[in-house]
């Protein structure tokens, strides 16, 4: 989760079931979403309960922000005071602001609104129109605030890209005038769900702006609503209490992405027929290959530290991936297992379990095998028959030097940065190639991407030696 302001606030904190043993404290929350509490003493009445270490809800009366609600909480430090000044640590989970829950209280949301980074470019639909006229010194210019686009999830829950901006109000003295527009999501439900259930779909749809940016986009400005929380405005009718949510999210990068349209995978523009479907294909693909999604992103987020650690999570997403997509053996399963039974009942009693566990996976294609058909929908954009061999053997060979490091595997596996800087290059491109098609996209739209997303271009010239684009 992206923060974009310091977030440092001091208040007053007690347990639900405390409300009179309310301490001063100062909390914090770091770009990233990770939450600590600072607060004078700790909340045990008795030094009986200072082996207690977990705190499921904390009830905070903060600056600005007024009541919040801290979630799944735990000591990092604490101290109990014997007439001196002492401080203790927490860390927090979750942190729900602009409301007070109490002790058991189930917390439960009909809407959740979020951005992400980069999200005003993917979209790339303005309000603006401006008219020049130079002859009378005269520059006008007028915003229409877009409608917002309604899809509806397969789950039940509505996804909305919304609209918003900000308009102040100009006076006789006023030199300078600012619109702002925004854009965001809103998940909806008719009834009402846990957070979870919204924060689910909403990294998951994060994920996907990752995949169409080709960049590690961040969570960001998380607002819910709750039909139980409402508040009466003008002429009595109700509104509900935005409730302001902060956690430690990922993907999350420190450097905030600047990525144009042209410098993106694809855009809303190119999937705006159709998008509630790609949206659905998303979502939907996390059922039978979030695995493999996760081992992809994982690769994109700078978490290992050496490139043969990014190689081999690569390969084993591959490898994932076509397990969760292709149910092929090397034989009929009913040939198979006859052949297991009539060679346990062969085997030496003592030797039978060592066997089963032999056989096990024995029915199992290879990963070479696998790798091969993984590539087969995208041959044509992979080299000739000899490029793709060398492809999938060095592949390969690698997996398994770095695996098993076989030493009589070390001559033929990729062991320079370059070369295995390659292989993740084309082991990226598959994956790419392969979201594409599982979101929806066609042979004509996949060949439009290749053609228009110059880095996805460039990778595959250089699987094909061809050369650098000018």
């Amino acid at each position: 989760m992206r923060i974009e302001k310091e977030y440092v606030k001091t208040g007053y904190f007690w347990l639900p079931e405390q409300k009179d043993n309310k301490i001063p404290g100062v909390l914090t929350i770091h770009d990233g979403g990770s939450i600590e509490l600072e607060v004078l003493g700790s909340f045990d009445s008795t030094i009986h309960e200072f082996n207690n270490l977990n705190l499921i809800r904390v009830i905070g009366h903060i600056e600005d922000d007024g009541l919040v609600t801290l979630e799944n909480c735990f000591y990092t430090n604490k101290d109990f005071s014997f007439g001196g000044i002492s401080k203790s640590k927490i860390i927090v989970n979750k942190v729900l602001s602009g409301v007070a829950y109490d002790k058991d209280e189930e917390v439960t949301f009909d809407s959740l609104s979020f951005s992400v980074d980069c999200i005003d470019e993917w979209i790339g639909i303005g309000g603006f129109q401006m008219k020049d006229y130079f002859e009378l010194n005269t520059v006008t210019i007028n915003y229409t605030q877009p409608q917002n686009i309604l899809y509806l999830l397969n789950n039940g829950i509505q996804l909305e890209i919304c609209f918003g901006s900000s308009v102040p109000i100009p006076s006789n003295t006023t030199t300078e005038i600012k619109i702002t527009q925004n854009m965001y999501f809103k998940l909806k439900s008719n009834v009402l769900k846990p957070l979870k259930d919204f924060t689910d779909i909403a990294y998951k749809l994060t994920n996907f702006m990752c995949f169409a940016v080709d960049d590690i986009v961040t969570l960001k400005n998380l607002t819910a609503t709750s039909l139980e929380i409402q508040r009466e405005v003008i002429k009595g009718k109700p509104s509900s209490v935005p409730i302001y949510i902060y956690y430690q999210s990922i993907p999350h990068s420190e450097k905030i992405p600047n990525k144009s349209m042209h410098k993106m995978l694809f855009t809303y523009g190119v999937i705006k027929s159709n998008a509630q479907d790609i949206f659905n294909n998303w979502l939907n693909a996390y059922e039978d290959l979030s695995p493999a999604i996760e081992l992809y992103f994982s690769t994109k987020t700078d978490s290992y530290k050496y490139l043969e650690g990014k190689f081999l999570a690569l390969a084993q997403g591959l490898e994932t991936y076509h397990r969760r997509t292709s149910d092929e053996t090397l034989m009929d399963l009913n040939e198979f297992d006859s052949l297991v039974k009539m060679m346990i009942e062969k085997c030496p009693e003592e030797q039978r379990d060592w066997l089963n566990g032999r056989l096990k996976y024995g029915n199992e294609i290879s990963f070479s095998k696998r790798v091969q058909q993984i590539i087969e929908p995208f041959k044509n954009k992979l080299g000739n028959s000899k490029k793709r061999t060398s492809i999938i053997r060095k592949i390969v060979d690698t997996r398994n030097y770095l695996t098993h490091y076989n030493e009589d595997l070390k001559n033929v596996a990729a062991m320079n940065g370059d070369e295995l800087w390659s292989l993740c290059q084309t082991m990226e491109v598959i994956f790419q190639l392969h979201f594409l098609k599982v979101i929806g996209f066609n042979d004509k739209e996949i060949n439009s991407v290749i053609e228009n997303y110059y880095p996805l271009k460039e990778k595959l010239n250089k699987v094909n030696n061809k050369k650098r684009i000018s």
